[in-house]
């Protein structure tokens, strides 16, 4: 995994201010098809928003579970909706470039 610092993490979350949720966690939680749908984003974008739309009251152990499960990091949570960042270690198709 990439570790970032605060300084990174603070221009991730401001990278991640316009963006729209790619991912919706419903009834079905953390499954593993919401996993490797999660994973496939990621390997796109690497810096998506999750939005709780059920397990509102998890929604901090269900994104770290995310994280966790697709090898990314959590950098934010603004109310319903977790940042994830995931380093792409392809040049082509890096789009995130941290200072």
């Amino acid at each position: 995994m990439h570790e970032i610092n605060s300084a990174q993490r603070k221009q991730l979350r401001a990278m991640a201010h316009h963006l729209e949720p790619l991912i919706l966690v419903g009834n079905g939680g953390v499954s593993d098809s919401l996993v490797k749908a999660t994973s496939e984003v990621l390997d796109a974008h690497e810096l998506i928003k999750v939005r709780f739309n059920e397990h509102k009251d998890q929604k901090k152990e269900l994104i770290q579970e995310l994280a966790d499960r697709t090898g990314s990091l959590q950098v934010g949570m603004i109310g319903h909706v977790g940042i994830l960042y995931k380093w792409q270690p392809d040049d082509e198709k890096r789009k995130v470039e941290l200072g």
